[in-house]
């Protein structure tokens, strides 16, 4: 007989604050992929919608990558917002600063060092424990809804297949197990102030981002579809995109993988 992953609901809506995020929560032991079932044309889900999943058959990385998370070990879940005339402009500021709370929030409840790798990969010791994915519904040319995956390493231990960074968990790092239901509802809390910055303060969560960003002034090489491109990562502009100093000046990078040079 298998047994169920322990999630304690009522222990995750006592310390859940906001006013819209996850606020509908949808609950699931194992699904496709959190982001493709709030992404659903038929789905009627309201904005703020929280879909979580102990397992997905299908869990997607950047570039076409999967996320591979042991059942009921982790956080696995996306959230869905309409995207509003704010909003539509600012998407990759969310993006970057979603990233940037989710280092805030770990290491505010663990006091671990933690850091962000361009755009949305979260570091703890040079080593990957959460990613996140964006993805969007378009209407025409306008953006209608978009999904906020993220796969955070919480309880699970050991990690199989080919990394670029080695995965770690918050319990290896740790030595204890972690309550998840804390870390969700403190993140949710988070991001949803997040959204007000976003929308009416967006230099500051830029600026927010640099602070977590232990990338920037470091050299780095980027992976742009198998073209090799390398330089110093000199800042981040205005709208979140990577800025690269090479010995021909500034160039403007707004996709790739990143890594350190050793």
């Amino acid at each position: 007989m298998e047994i169920q992953p322990n999630f304690n609901f009522n222990q995750f809506d006592i310390k859940l604050e906001t006013e819209t995020i996850g606020r509908n929560f949808l609950y699931f032991t194992e699904i496709n992929s959190t982001n493709a079932v709030l992404l659903d044309k038929s789905s009627k889900n309201q904005n703020g919608t929280v879909v979580f999943a102990e397992r997905q058959t299908a869990g997607k990385g950047r570039f076409k990558n999967t996320w591979e998370s042991a059942k009921g070990q982790n956080l696995t879940f996306s959230i869905l917002l309409n995207i509003d005339k704010y909003l539509k402009d600012k998407l990759n500021i969310l993006n970057l600063g979603t990233a940037q709370v989710l280092a805030s929030t770990i290491e505010t409840l663990f006091q671990l060092q933690v850091e962000v790798k361009w755009p949305n990969d979260i570091l703890i010791k040079r080593k990957k424990t959460a990613g996140i994915l964006v993805e969007t519904v378009s209407l025409g040319a306008n953006i209608k809804r978009a999904a906020i995956g993220i796969g955070l390493n919480v309880n699970q231990t050991q990690f199989t297949g080919e990394f670029n960074y080695p995965p770690t968990s918050l319990k290896l790092e740790l030595n204890q197990d972690v309550d998840r239901e804390k870390i969700l509802a403190e993140f949710l809390n988070n991001f949803e102030e997040l959204l007000w910055k976003v929308k009416n303060k967006p230099a500051a969560v830029l600026q927010a981002y640099r602070d977590k960003c232990g990338m920037i002034g470091e050299k780095i090489y980027l992976n742009q579809d198998g073209k090799m491109k390398h330089g110093t990562f000199d800042d981040i502009d205005e709208t979140g995109q990577l800025l690269l100093r090479t010995e021909k000046g500034i160039e403007v990078i707004n996709y790739g993988n990143v890594a350190f040079v050793h």
